[in-house]
């Protein structure tokens, strides 16, 4: 029988965000164990961090790993930054022999993919922290008052995350099956529109589309 340790992690501030929260951890997690897991299966933990992922020394963490070294499990994560931010402890947890790791949204992925992803996506949130930093730094020189702009911006911003990762979630056990299968982005496109799904603004799909949808699941 296969079996799992499951891990989720939200820092106080990602509790509300959808995406991030513990609610949509669960559901991915879900979708993988109805989805792309062997049976019968059995879950025999659950753990829950509330800590920011820059901390490695997180409890719950330690206790999941202990439990999935000790059985053999597999541990269950749904994303793989719910593990950690940092590249360099997600590479040293998947050189451990004694542990076997699993990502929810990313059912296929083999460790070498994992790694890259790992550090791909560290690479981007350093890029996105300098880009920022010089963009408030230039808005600054030229007088533009930050503070009440910046919280509009980011209020905004995270309302239109929010719809775009709703509406992507509401085609997930549609899009997800037919990409596991190797269907292109063209041919899920084709699948949605003879469904009768439609995109956001009520109009056909595009492969480009089906693309931006599968990056925010």
């Amino acid at each position: 029988m296969k079996r799992y340790v499951i891990y989720k992690r939200v820092s106080t501030e990602e509790q509300g965000r959808s995406g991030l929260g513990l609610d949509a951890q669960k559901r991915d997690i879900g979708i993988f164990l109805e989805s792309y897991s062997e049976e019968p299966f059995e879950v025999i933990g659950d753990f829950t961090d509330i800590l920011s992922g820059k901390n490695d020394d997180r409890p719950e963490l330690q206790e999941a790993m202990r439990l999935a070294r000790t059985t053999g499990a597999e541990l269950l994560v749904a994303k793989l930054d719910r593990l950690s931010r940092k590249v360099s402890f997600i590479a040293t947890l998947m050189d451990d022999p004694k542990i076997k790791l699993r990502v929810a949204s990313m059912p296929s992925a083999d460790k070498f993919q994992l790694h890259i992803y790992a550090a791909l996506a560290e690479q981007e949130r350093e890029f996105i922290s300098i880009r920022t930093k010089a963009a408030l730094a230039e808005a600054k020189a030229k007088g533009v008052r930050l503070g009440g702009l910046r919280d509009k911006t980011n209020e905004r911003n995270k309302e239109v995350q929010r719809r775009a990762k709703e509406r992507a979630d509401r085609v997930a056990k549609v899009i997800l099956p037919l990409r596991s299968q190797g269907l292109s982005l063209r041919a899920i496109a084709d699948a949605l529109n003879a469904s009768g799904v439609p995109t956001a603004r009520g109009g056909s799909w595009q492969a480009s589309q089906v693309q931006r949808t599968l990056k925010r699941l």
